[in-house]
């Protein structure tokens, strides 16, 4: 059984027992958290959302708060001698995929 669930403007395929690297969620190390906005659910039969899945829902554990790569952002105009040079970290949750209900 997988579904499909949306969460911080993404989309991702889950299975029971997976673990899925999403944006920062506010809830802490060990909380429980679900999902409910799953646009596909297949078991035996594939159930389609419209936009989701009416009763179901995706119960995952958190198991980290982290941040992501560095990504350089270098931005340079020409003939100005002009150029900006920024870094960024993303804010990411890791989370445990305890049980998918329909």
């Amino acid at each position: 059984m997988y579904a499909i669930v949306e969460t911080g403007g993404k989309q991702y395929r889950v299975e029971e027992g997976s673990k899925i690297i999403v944006e920062k969620l506010p809830n802490a190390v060990g909380s429980m958290v679900t999902l409910d906005h799953v646009l596909l659910l297949s078991d035996n039969e594939c159930k389609i959302g419209t936009p989701y899945v009416e009763g179901a829902q995706v119960t995952a554990e958190v198991v980290e708060q982290s941040r992501g790569p560095r990504i350089r952002v270098f931005k340079r105009w020409r003939r100005n001698d002009s150029r900006c040079l920024n870094g960024h970290r993303q804010y990411l949750t890791t989370l445990h995929v305890k049980s998918i209900s329909a």
